[in-house]
């Protein structure tokens, strides 16, 4: 909570936390308490989930909750939801984990409906309603901005053909640094073909970041806490500290390293990227530190080469 007060504070534009159950990778079961407490100690950053997990509960619900946060916080809500991909968490919810795309679907159908202050009548396969309306509406008078959480580059191209805004975390699919370029390719290629124009607010991209005063303080302060990051990760192959170097798809090292790595994904065309400080039980200090070395360090150097300055 305090991050995301020092988050204000530097000037970020939004503070996201995560939805994971049963274990030790995550630490908030339900963003919506997380968000609705961290809006009574915030005025501007704009407060998001990354994400939601529609999947595990009842679409008026999460409609309800978010409605909430939105009010709580004067309109600041930035809603990013997904599917689920953990088998823990599904045993523990007791799902098959092969419904999760079809619920999902299903369930952010009710959601935006619900949000957008519909009388809703709905019969579907995990969900029926008769004429149910949301008592507290979003503050913003509008859906709050949706992401729908991605992962590989067919679901990109398939939630841009649905017309939806991404969110997506490169580390996990992309071979390359240079391959998260060709994952927003793919994504633009989906709302292209659905008769939609590129928009710079359409997606967000995640990626793991400390920001020292070298590339070697950068190393020693994060590589163990990383690679805990990664072993608490369930199911997903390993890829330590010296891998995710290797592929490049991270924002470890100094300023001037930093600073030339968004440049570059500038270059591709990303516009949004979320910056994940605390990972693996990093010193909150360190956390803090690097935080604001991005925000005053490494920001003012792409801010002065996007004007000429």
């Amino acid at each position: 909570m305090g991050q995301c007060e020092l988050a204000e504070r530097l000037g970020y534009d939004t503070f996201f936390c995560a939805e994971h159950h049963f274990h030790e990778y995550g630490v908030v079961p339900d963003p919506a308490v997380m968000l609705a407490a961290l809006a009574q100690r915030t005025k501007r950053i704009r407060l998001g989930t990354a994400i939601s997990i529609l999947t595990f509960h009842d679409p008026r619900h999460i409609a309800e909750s978010y409605a909430m946060v939105d009010l709580l916080s004067g309109g600041r809500l930035v809603f990013g939801v997904g599917s689920g991909y953990l088998a823990h968490e599904f045993v523990g919810y007791g799902q098959d984990p092969k419904e999760k795309r079809e619920r999902f679907n299903e369930a952010l159908d009710i959601v935006k409906r619900l949000l957008s202050g519909e009388t809703l009548a709905y019969q579907g396969h995990y969900s029926r309603s008769d004429r149910v309306v949301l008592n507290v509406l979003p503050h913003q008078g509008r859906v709050p901005p949706i992401y729908v959480a991605i992962l590989a580059r067919e679901g990109a191209y398939h939630v841009g053909r649905q017309g939806d805004r991404i969110f997506t975390v490169p580390y996990a699919s992309c071979k390359d640094f240079a391959d998260i370029g060709a994952l927003l390719a793919e994504y633009r290629k989906g709302r292209a073909e659905a008769g939609l124009a590129a928009d710079d607010d359409d997606h967000v991209f995640t990626l793991h970041t400390h920001v020292a005063s070298s590339d070697a303080e950068a190393s020693a302060q994060a590589k163990a806490a990383y690679d805990l990051y990664v072993d608490t990760r369930l199911y997903a192959k390993k890829h330590v500290y010296e891998d995710v170097i290797e592929t490049g798809i991270c924002l470890f090292g100094a300023v001037d390293t930093v600073a030339q790595k968004i440049a570059r994904l500038r270059e591709m065309g990303i516009r949004h990227v979320a910056t994940m400080h605390n990972f693996g039980a990093l010193d909150p200090a360190l956390v803090e530190r690097s935080m604001t070395l991005f925000a005053r360090e490494v920001m003012p150097q792409l801010s002065s080469a996007s004007t000429g300055a």
